[in-house]
């Protein structure tokens, strides 16, 4: 693909580039509670793209990319408090590595199930890896979680003085997440993986391999899901099991790719822009004289989505996005 001096004179061309521009500067305006904020939603969008690609391509319905996302943050934190070793490789690596193997388990297990089924099955694998890190408090120190250990101002122990660093990672792991989804989705394997979830048997029929294309987008998924693990428990410097693994933390990803538009690059991105602003928001402003308000408020967002929008953000967002290119000046050929 040739970019050209000419693309940037049209609003498709220089309106990105404008973004791009705002979010790389947008640290140096934000106060630090919003710049959380926007930290969030750049990673939740990541890890709502890796939940995309066997989520929303496959039409995988998962519920336990939780037990991957804890994988990561664990391998992370654990191998950083025995053996000293950074979270590039001990959750990155290591970490991620466990989530592939536990995914080619996972697969294995689960594949052969459809539907509701399906989710069923995972679910129950997200729960049995919080049972088995809550209880094994010798290595993991169970409920009472761990505490990362703070190692000073590096980049090799992904710790910073300020959260800017830590936004400028959670913008690059949500381009990286794009990015890949995009590629998935021009490749063979991603229309394999489009013509299982419009219909397995038919797709089976003319020659797809429906288990190795699912097992390899889970796979995909698994090891970036423990990536997305691995930068959050380095961000927030402490872990328990009841997070890492717990359901609700599958069920978000989920949820916010399913309010954005599944099977798209950009949907996990509108989900996660909408979605993780409103629950801080509301968490921050009501939280404290009204418990659990701010679950209200995101409960009723996803109501009204799926009641008007069933098919996600996407294509309603898209629509408005084309209507203000239009009235915006450009220089024809």
């Amino acid at each position: 693909m040739q970019i050209s001096v000419k693309s940037f004179t049209h609003p498709k061309g220089y309106v990105p580039l404008t973004f791009f521009i705002f979010l790389l500067i947008l640290p140096l305006f934000l106060p630090t509670y919003f710049l959380h904020i926007a930290i969030t939603m750049l990673f939740f969008a990541f890890v709502s793209e890796a939940w995309n690609i066997i989520g929303g391509y496959a039409g995988q319905l998962s519920l336990g990319n939780a037990a991957f996302f804890g994988l990561g943050a664990y391998g992370a934190v654990l191998l950083t408090h025995y053996y000293n070793i950074p979270p590039w490789i001990g959750g990155i690596v290591i970490g991620g590595a466990a989530a592939v193997v536990l995914s080619l388990i996972t697969g294995l297990v689960c594949f052969r199930l459809r539907s509701h089924y399906f989710a069923i099955s995972t679910l129950a694998i997200g729960e049995v890896m919080r049972l088995v890190f809550l209880n094994q408090r010798q290595i993991t120190f169970g409920a009472e979680g761990i505490t990362i250990p703070y190692k000073g101002n590096s980049i090799l122990y992904l710790q910073f003085l300020s959260k800017a660093p830590y936004y400028y990672i959670a913008l690059a792991l949500m381009l990286l997440g794009m990015y890949i989804t995009w590629k998935i989705g021009k490749s063979r394997l991603g229309h394999y993986l489009v013509a299982i979830n419009q219909n397995q048997d038919a797709a089976e029929v003319v020659g797809v391999n429906s288990a190795r294309a699912k097992q390899i987008a889970l796979s995909v998924s698994a090891f970036l899901t423990a990536v997305g693990g691995t930068f959050y428990a380095q961000y927030i410097y402490f872990i328990d099991p009841d997070f890492v693994f717990g359901l609700g933390l599958s069920i978000e990803f989920a949820l916010i790719a399913i309010v954005g538009g599944v099977g798209t690059v950009m949907g996990p991105v509108i989900g996660s822009f909408l979605l993780r602003p409103a629950m801080e928001s509301t968490n921050a402003l009501l939280g404290a004289t009204y418990m659990g308000v701010h679950l209200i408020v995101y409960g009723g967002l996803l109501i009204a989505v799926v009641m008007f929008k069933p098919e996600g953000l996407v294509g309603w967002v898209g629509g408005l996005y084309e209507r203000f290119l239009e009235l915006l000046p450009r220089k024809e050929n």
